[in-house]
């Protein structure tokens, strides 16, 4: 199995769309991520113009994973992963890898959106890796986690 990390680029976009429609948990169609404003366009423009930088990770030359963060704000936006990758470590590893970005980049403190019910892998999965909830709420009703990198 060869695994591979690298940076997002623009032509990522499709693939990005569409392994969100086949993720365990919180998955969105290209419908969905429309309804959000979230369009092959918007995406790949961020990526383009470095507003949405991002990693993804690759098993055999094949779109596993990606991990994507807001350069302005220094939010981790999303982190998907297929279910046959899960486990694996491989997306810890994405998200280190935006979290370095961002830290780099002079980020102080980094946030993210995520689901408040124990029985959802990402209530975990940010908790254990030093994540803290900040008793806030964002729009989409989503608990926010901070992290300070250090």
């Amino acid at each position: 199995m060869n695994i591979a990390f690298r940076k997002a680029v623009p032509a990522d976009t499709a693939g990005c769309i569409e392994l969100r429609g086949k993720t365990r948990e919180n998955a969105f169609t290209v419908n969905q991520l429309a309804a959000l404003g979230i369009t092959f366009a918007s995406w790949g423009a961020g990526i383009a113009d470095g507003s949405l930088p991002g990693y993804v990770c690759t098993v055999d030359g094949e779109l596993a994973g990606y991990c994507f963060g807001d350069r302005d704000t220094g939010e981790i936006v999303v982190l998907a992963l297929l279910p046959a990758f899960e486990g694996m470590g491989l997306g810890k590893r994405l998200l280190d890898l935006m979290v370095d970005e961002f830290r780099a980049s002079g980020f102080n403190r980094l946030f993210l959106g995520c689901s408040s019910d124990p029985e959802v892998r990402s209530y975990g999965f940010y908790r254990h890796l030093g994540w803290k909830p900040t008793g806030a709420v964002d729009a989409a009703g989503d608990e926010v986690l901070e992290y300070f990198p250090s």
